[in-house]
């Protein structure tokens, strides 16, 4: 028990090393969420990127080695975005009509359930109810 608890606790240390490049169609909430949980996150908003292209966007998170979390469909490109080329995707996928609140929540609760190497280099897809990991 004591060992799988040292566990549990070594991939929650490590979880909050990843860095986080937010995506601008994200609240900034979610930056919040995220700096509270112990993590490092750089919102695009912030970085003079806001309504950059997706692969201006993905060249700063691969030069920060940073995850990007974003609700655009485009970094599921690929054939752009090739998983293991990176340092990790993860996409956001609610309808419009959920609020910040629930999002977050629903953020929040995926990531609990989460590794370091659940996002190193793979494509996370979060939707209502369930996530799809493409590794690497």
């Amino acid at each position: 028990m004591l060992q799988n608890d040292w566990r549990a606790k070594k991939s929650r240390l490590c979880l909050e090393m990843i860095k986080f490049v937010v995506d601008e169609d994200l609240p900034r909430s979610t930056s919040r969420l995220l700096r509270n949980k112990g993590f490092e996150v750089l919102d695009v908003r912030d970085c003079g990127l806001k309504g950059r292209s997706d692969e201006e966007i993905f060249n700063f998170a691969q030069k920060e080695g940073a995850v990007i979390l974003s609700g655009d469909l485009g970094f599921g490109n690929l054939l752009k975005f090739p998983v293991g080329s990176n340092s990790g995707i993860v996409i956001v996928h609610f309808p419009n009509e959920v609020s910040s609140a629930e999002l977050n929540r629903q953020i929040s609760k995926e990531f609990d359930n989460l590794a370091e190497d659940d996002f190193k280099g793979n494509l996370i897809i979060l939707e209502p109810g369930k996530i799809r990991i493409r590794r690497r």
